[in-house]
């Protein structure tokens, strides 16, 4: 057993631990930190669990329920939060997915891999398309925070409005950015497919469905405590709704990704580790967002694509570095390094940023 799945299964243990942090009150911070990390391990078996699924199911189907499910953890505390009405934290947290995937996980990726070895190589036309894919997406934040500011007077059902016709576009968008890897040119998508792990014997798939269902409802249990401690305990760590939604909510919710794309990109999977970091972002660009637009409005809580601009600018930054270093096709450890440093100037702007209106 891998050092990673020790340490998942170790982290389970947190679960109980945070189930009686809640009930017994031990404080609103215990249960945030708790909860935090009992989702860590959650969030890997669903992976594990999709990927079980999808070699059941067949490549097509397979790769729809990886799309799907890819960023199922985010999807759910994202979701409760914007029950419970923190739409700030929400926004904050779809940047943070973003500058996250396309920073932290892809340098992390580039630069040890590159230190193990000199040049790694990948699907330069892919990484293209996704960059075509990530820029569309930054257009669409960018022009209803735009209305907004270039606007006088304009009202929130206006922009309400904006967000969710954008909403099914990117969704429309997303849909075909899925046919077009899976179906017309999944040829070029081969070479990640074919580097997952060894072949083993046929996955149980009701066991596995019945490990998602499982893991979905406890990650949903877990996201309902730590949303609702999240503001107590925030101010408690002395950090704002703002950093912590940027910042610690999406590496909570992608630990499990965050490993996967670090550990194939050691083992010279450069095409696989890509797959995994840049289309985690384009899903949460393209589909959980639009989502959470569209859910916003079914549940009467108002959630549109009008973002701050400090938020606008980091994840614009972000989809300029990204899309620079890896347009061709090549990756080496300085350029792995270039990413973690815009990241970490990123996280020290949202920890030093002050405290906005509703945020915090």
């Amino acid at each position: 057993m891998s050092g990673k799945n020790i340490l998942f299964l170790s982290l389970l243990l947190f679960i109980p631990v945070s189930l009686a942090a809640k009930f017994l009150e031990w404080g609103d911070l215990i249960v945030f930190i708790t909860a935090g990390l009992a989702i860590l391990p959650l969030a890997a078996w669903m992976g594990t669990a999709t990927e079980e699924i999808a070699v059941v199911v067949g490549p097509t189907l397979g790769g729809l329920l990886n799309a799907t499910f890819g960023n199922a953890t985010e999807l759910i505390i994202a979701l409760i939060a914007l029950n419970a009405g923190l739409v700030d934290v929400v926004k904050a947290s779809i940047t943070g997915s973003i500058i996250g995937n396309l920073l932290l996980v892809m340098g992390l990726s580039m630069l040890l891999g590159g230190l193990r070895y000199k040049e790694q190589t990948f699907q330069s036309i892919v990484a293209r398309v996704n960059a075509s894919s990530m820029n569309l997406a930054v257009i669409a934040i960018l022009l209803p925070t735009a209305m907004n500011y270039t606007s006088i007077g304009i009202s929130e059902k206006t922009l309400q409005n904006l967000s969710l016709a954008v909403a099914v576009v990117l969704i429309l968008v997303y849909a075909l950015t899925l046919l077009f890897s899976m179906k017309t040119h999944a040829y070029l998508y081969d070479v990640g497919v074919a580097e997952t792990e060894e072949i083993h014997t046929k996955p149980n798939i009701w066991l596995w469905s019945g490990v998602l269902l499982v893991c979905t409802l406890l990650v949903a249990l877990e996201s309902e405590m730590l949303v609702d401690t999240l503001e107590v305990a925030t101010s408690k760590l002395g950090l704002t709704s703002l950093f912590t939604g940027v910042i610690l909510v999406p590496i909570i919710g992608n630990a499990a990704e965050h490993a996967t794309a670090v550990t194939v990109a050691m083992k010279d999977k450069m095409d696989l580790s890509l797959s995994v970091a840049v289309g985690s972002s384009m899903q949460i660009a393209l589909f959980v967002a639009p989502v959470l637009v569209i859910a916003g409005w079914a549940l009467g809580k108002p959630m549109d694509l009008d973002f701050k601009p400090f938020e606008l600018v980091a994840v614009a930054v972000s989809v300029l570095i990204a899309n620079s270093i890896s347009s061709d096709g090549k990756s080496n450890w300085l350029e792995g390094t270039l990413l973690l440093a815009a990241y970490t100037v990123l996280g020290f702007a949202f920890y030093f940023h002050p405290v906005i209106s509703g945020i915090g």
